[in-house]
Parts: structure tokens; C-alpha cells; sequence
């Protein structure tokens, strides 16, 4: 189709067009589970160059490249503000491997290759060098939640690609920086303290205002309805005032800004980090959409076979090298490094700036500047394909995979927390009992299950427990408080729909709580306290496969009087039963239950330890409430 006889949007429709295409691609990735980058590329692609729907230089004009340019500052500044270096644990080591010596190493290897296979300049190889060294967080996070990987070299992947993500970025700054001053006919001296001064101003500046900005909300000098606001014109603020001095350099400004909050321990930061993510999503939709709709296939086709090679020497070369020799000589075993040297996505941050400082690039007169856009689209692509559909078979051949079997956290180390993931390890459900009271996990160490000695949200347990292998969690202490601030906590994490808590003892109008608080709620299930007084009257739980000859209606009529309490699908799902959703199952699936004293077996029964002590905990509690009350 020519794309001039398509008539051009106005800003506003391709603002529109562009918000519901990218966070509708987002969505679509998330309901049937594909790389959501791949989606919006597609998308870009076809309104753009293939129908012509809108062009982002036509339908925008003049305004298209300032928005790109403080869209990807926002995006880098929210990256920084995840650097709290206080929470790497003993992956410190291997990360600050990966970043202060693969991160140098990768843009060498990256500009080498480039240089030498694809044929480009020295000027754009070294600047596209440096942006080969971002991973992309936006898209690992999803590969790794999705191949269930063991907790360390996720964490060390995940870490690796937050923290190279402005670095890599600052190198293709730097380098860019150095390029253009030595297009303008500078001496080498005049060039050194143009790009010197620049980089300075910028990182001081950065710093300054990470420092005030903590200082101010520390000291409530900001209300707290007006942190985000003032923070988003903060960031704005110092972009476009190291940007005036020397271009590029705002990115750097607002990434050590970042780093600045990140560390600066407030106690608002979790609500700043999470309106963060939300805005940065919309703006790598916006943006990743945008610059896949600016791609231009004559450019792309002139790449030819060069282009493959390029990716070939990517995967199977250089990100190889750029991790394991660096981890030469640490503790790492070698089998984790392997999985890290071969996995290395990129992302949404590499096509942004790319496709910016390719421009900057061409604009100083260096053609084959133009062709940055295109190599980064390719080579994002092609390693989020590659890795997207290796990754999971990878980890299962290295032994770095977590379970298959669905996994819940039990917050709370009650004997019905033991009965409980008791019964369900025989439906193939993987527990972790976690209390800050080491006396409670005791009848659960004896079961053999496995257990967490202290706060579930504290920072220790961010290093010691591995969520990713519980992507359930179901918050049964005897503290409905602490209960419903675990679920309210981990929810936004996790995702509500996996966050449930025990019914609460008070739960009438006067303690009733807003919607917004606290896990998915077992509307008529026990509380705390009935639960486990039901085990010390001989109650159990007990869990049961159903098949196609013994279906629910057989094991409804075998069981009068059992009450449906969990649901473990065959597709390894779980999820809690509730009064008023019916319970609904195919042949395959399994269902625990509490079933009354006169329907359980012997074998399914109590210890008579473990009653006792359900007794115990029930009478405690009983007394506990009726003294507060």
C-alpha cells in the first residue's frame, strides 16, 4: 500500500491509537502468555510501514523526537530508582562482575562485531556497542517467571539486566558524545573539557536532586497526595537542564537520580516505585509501538545477510564472553553460568535509544547511523524468540528449574498450616510454612515440610526464599492484622488473584475493611481459630482425585457434611473454594477438604500431638480475642 495515500492522524488519534495498541498488546501477551515486545512490534509494524495507518515523523511532526527523548529519561530514571544495592544478597558478587567488568567487555565485543560483520562505522559500531550491553528487565522478568527458574541465577539475571540497563546506555552516551564533539573539528583538548564538564555537570546535578528529593519527603516538606507530581517534574526538570548543557547527558542525570532515591531508604518508596512501573509501562508501549511504526524497510532490507550474522555472533559469541570471563574465579557453579552466559534478551530501552541516537548520529553527518533502528529491532526480536522458547528446556538440562508441581506459601505456622500442606503434597502442591516465631514451625519440621524462620516481608526473606517457586500465598497466622497486611503487601507482587487470607474473626460492619486491603478473602470458610479447633475435634483435610468413574457427585455422596477448602487443577493451578462459587471440577483434578470426624479415616486423622496442640492454639486465641475485645 503507498503509505502517502493514507491521510495522516492528528496528534491526539495517534496518542490514542498508540496507548491502545501498546497496553492492548500487553495485555494480549499476558492472557495467552507470549513476549508482549514481540506483540507491540508486530503491531508497530503493520500500522506503520506496512498499511500506513499513521507515521510518527508525518502525524507528529516536530514534537515526535522531544517525546521519545523524555519518555525514554522516565524510563531510565525508573530503572535507577530499582538500584538498591542493599537487596542483591549474596548475588553482589557475580552482578558487580557483570557490570564492572562484562558491561566494558560486552560493548567492545558488541562494537567488534558490528564493525566487523555488519560493516559499520567505527562511529555507529561504538555507539550501538554501548546500547548492546542493556538485557532489557522489561523482558526478562516475564521469561523468568514463566521458566520458573531456581532463585539465584534469576535474581543475578534480573539484577544484571536492571543495573546494565542505564549503564549500558551511559557507555552509548559517552560515546556519542565523544563522536559528535569530534565531528564538530574540536582540538582533543577543547573536546575533553566539553564532554568532561557535561558529564560532571550531570552527575552532580543528578545527585543533588536525588538528595533533596529524599530530603524533602523525609522531612514532609512535600505532602505525601504530592510526592508523585512533584518527583515527575523533578525528573523533567533535570533532564531538560543537563540536556541544555550537553546533549544526552539528561539521561545520565536522571539515572543517578534514581540510584540517589533508591538507596535513600524512604518510607514512601514503595508507593513511588509502583506508580513508576505503572507509568513506565505506558510509556515502553507507547514508545516501543512508536518506534516500530518509524522503522523504514528500505533500511532494513540493505542489512542483509549481515544482519544474521550479526545475531549469530551476538548469542553464540559475544554474550557468552561477556559472562564468563568475568566470572572466572567466584563461587558461582558452572552450571549457573552457563545459563546466564546464554540468556541475554534485550529490550524496549535498546530500540528508544537506538532509534534516538541513530538520529543524532545522521544528523552529524555519519550515514549508516540510520541502520542503529533497524539492528536493534532485529536483534531484539531474534533473542527474545531465541531465548523466549529455550530458556525454560535450558534451566530443566542445567538443573536450575524450579518444580513443575504448583507451589503456596503458608504465612502463619499453625497445626492447620501443617494438616493443610500436608494435604495438599499429596495433591502435588509444594509448601513453605513461614512464622516469626520459631517455636510455631516446629510440628511442621517434623512433618517434613519445608519452613521460614522470620518476617515473610522482610528483606532477608527477599534473599532466602525462593516466591518464584510459590506464586500462590495464603495468609493464616493468628493475627488478622498482620494477615491482611501481608496480603495487601505481597498482592500488587504477586497479583491478588493469587494472594488469599483466612477469614477473619471480626468481620462485621464495624471491622469491616475497604476493598483495597488485604488477599482474596474465603468468604464462609473457618477462621483461625475454627479451623483448629476442628482439628483438635477430629476434623482432618484430606485431598482427592477425582477421575472419570469416580467424578464430583460420586465424592459429594461419600462425603456428607465435608466442607470443599482447596482446588488443585490438573494443569497444576491452585485455588481456594468459597461460599457461593460453585466447585467445579473435571476428571485429573484433585480437591481438599475438611471432612468431619465420622467421614475420616485413620490414617487421615490428627496425630494426637498435633490435636492437642490444635486445641491449645484454638483455646489461646479464643482467650486472646475475648481479651481485646
Amino acid at each position: 500500500m503507498d503509505r502517502e495515500m493514507v491521510p495522516g492522524l492528528s496528534p491526539v488519534q495517534v496518542v490514542a491509537l498508540v496507548g491502545v495498541l501498546g497496553v492492548g498488546a500487553q495485555w494480549l501477551a499476558w492472557r495467552f502468555k507470549l513476549p508482549a515486545i514481540v506483540l507491540m512490534l508486530g503491531i508497530g509494524l503493520l500500522v506503520g510501514p506496512v498499511f500506513g495507518l499513521f507515521l510518527p515523523d508525518r502525524d507528529l511532526g516536530p514534537i515526535y523526537r522531544p517525546l521519545i527523548a523524555v519518555a525514554v529519561a522516565i524510563i531510565l530514571f525508573e530503572g535507577g530508582l530499582t538500584l538498591d544495592y542493599g537487596r542483591l544478597g549474596d548475588s553482589r558478587s557475580p552482578v558487580q562482575r557483570l557490570v564492572y567488568l562484562g558491561a566494558p567487555l560486552g560493548w567492545a565485543l558488541s562494537a567488534l562485531v558490528l564493525w566487523l560483520a555488519v560493516g559499520l562505522s567505527w562511529q555507529s559500531a561504538a555507539v550501538f556497542g554501548g546500547v548492546m550491553v542493556v538485557t532489557g528487565p522489561t523482558v526478562i522478568a516475564p521469561m523468568l517467571r514463566q521458566a520458573r527458574l531456581r532463585a539465584r541465577p534469576a535474581q543475578i539475571l534480573q539484577w544484571e539486566a536492571i543495573v546494565n540497563d542505564p549503564i549500558g546506555v551511559l557507555i552509548a552516551v559517552l560515546v556519542l558524545e565523544v563522536v559528535l564533539v569530534l565531528e564538530t573539528g574540536l582540538s582533543v583538548g577543547a573536546a575533553a573539557w566539553l564532554i568532561g564538564s557535561g558529564i560532571g555537570f550531570a552527575a552532580a546535578l543528578g545527585w543533588a536532586a536525588g538528595r533533596f528529593m529524599a530530603l524533602a519527603f523525609t522531612r514532609a516538606w512535600v505532602p505525601e497526595y504530592m510526592k508523585v507530581p512533584v518527583l515527575f517534574v523533578g525528573v523533567i526538570a533535570v533532564f531538560a537542564a543537563t540536556d541544555s548543557v550537553l546533549h544526552e547527558t539528561g539521561l545520565l542525570a536522571v539515572t543517578i537520580m534514581g540510584m540517589v532515591l533508591a538507596n535513600a531508604k524512604l518510607s514512601s518508596y514503595a508507593e513511588l516505585h509502583r506508580f513508576k512501573e505503572h507509568a513506565t509501562i505506558l510509556l515502553v508501549s507507547g514508545v516501543f509501538v512508536l518506534m516500530a511504526a518509524s522503522l523504514d524497510f528500505a533500511t532494513l532490507g540493505e542489512l542483509t545477510w549481515r544482519a544474521a550474522l550479526f545475531v549469530i555472533f551476538t548469542v553464540a559469541l559475544a554474550r557468552p564472553l561477556q559472562v564468563l570471563i568475568p566470572l572466572i574465579g567466584t563461587k558461582l557453579p558452572m552450571n549457573e553460568r552457563w545459563l546466564i552466559a546464554l540468556t541475554g534478551p534485550r529490550g524496549v530501552v535498546m530500540v528508544a535509544v537506538s532509534g534516538l541516537f541513530g538520529d543524532k548520529l545522521v544528523e552529524a553527518g555519519i550515514a549508516d547511523g540510520a541502520a542503529l533502528a533497524p539492528l536493534a529491532f532485529i536483534i531484539v526480536l531474534s533473542t527474545v524468540v531465541i531465548h523466549g522458547f529455550t530458556l525454560a528446556p535450558l534451566a530443566r538440562r542445567l538443573g536450575l528449574s524450579g518444580a513443575d508441581r504448583p507451589g503456596l506459601l503458608l504465612v502463619g505456622g499453625s497445626p492447620f498450616a501443617v494438616a493443610l500442606a500436608q494435604a495438599l503434597k499429596k495433591a502435588g502442591v509444594d509448601t513453605l510454612v513461614a512464622d516469626t516465631n520459631r517455636q510455631h514451625l516446629t510440628k511442621a519440621r517434623q512433618a517434613g515440610i519445608p519452613t521460614y524462620y522470620g518476617d515473610i516481608l522482610g528483606e532477608t526473606a527477599e534473599h532466602q526464599v525462593e516466591f518464584i517457586a510459590y506464586p500462590a500465598v495464603l495468609a493464616a497466622s493468628d493475627n488478622d492484622a498482620y494477615n491482611t497486611l501481608v496480603a495487601t503487601d505481597l498482592g500488587p507482587h504477586l497479583g491478588r488473584d493469587a494472594v488469599w487470607q483466612i477469614s477473619r474473626e471480626r468481620d462485621h460492619a464495624r471491622h469491616a475493611l475497604p476493598a483495597q486491603l488485604g488477599g482474596q478473602r474465603l468468604e464462609g470458610r473457618p477462621t483461625f481459630q475454627i479451623a483448629n479447633q476442628r482439628l483438635a475435634e477430629g476434623w482432618t483435610l484430606r485431598s482427592t482425585r477425582l477421575t472419570e468413574e469416580y467424578d464430583m457427585e460420586d465424592w459429594a455422596a461419600d462425603r456428607p457434611g465435608a466442607e470443599p477448602f482447596a482446588v488443585v487443577s490438573k494443569t497444576g493451578s491452585l485455588r481456594f473454594a468459597t461460599e457461593g462459587t460453585p466447585v467445579t471440577l473435571a476428571a485429573g483434578d484433585w480437591i481438599t477438604a475438611f471432612l468431619p470426624p465420622e467421614q475420616s479415616r485413620a490414617e487421615d486423622a490428627p496425630a494426637p500431638e498435633i490435636a492437642a496442640e490444635a486445641a491449645d492454639v484454638a483455646r489461646d486465641h479464643r482467650e486472646k480475642g475475648e481479651t481485646t475485645s
